[in-house]
């Protein structure tokens, strides 16, 4: 395995799965028309090629 062209890889996917979670996020928000309070949220990671199952549970406080 190339280490180097394993992280650049890994963080270019990380970079994406931000990105495009908060834009997600933040418009489920705006259209579910909440404004203050927590949000419970939940992602699940999965590769089916390397048996991987991992879940991240927590909370975003809207204001």
């Amino acid at each position: 395995m190339d280490d180097e062209k394993f992280n650049m890889s890994m963080r270019k996917f990380l970079k994406q799965v931000g990105v495009t979670s908060q834009q997600h996020i933040e418009q489920a928000v705006r259209d579910s028309g909440k404004s203050s309070g927590k949000v419970a949220v939940k992602v699940v990671l999965t590769s089916a090629d390397i048996g991987l199952e991992h879940t991240v549970d927590g909370e975003i406080e809207l204001g």
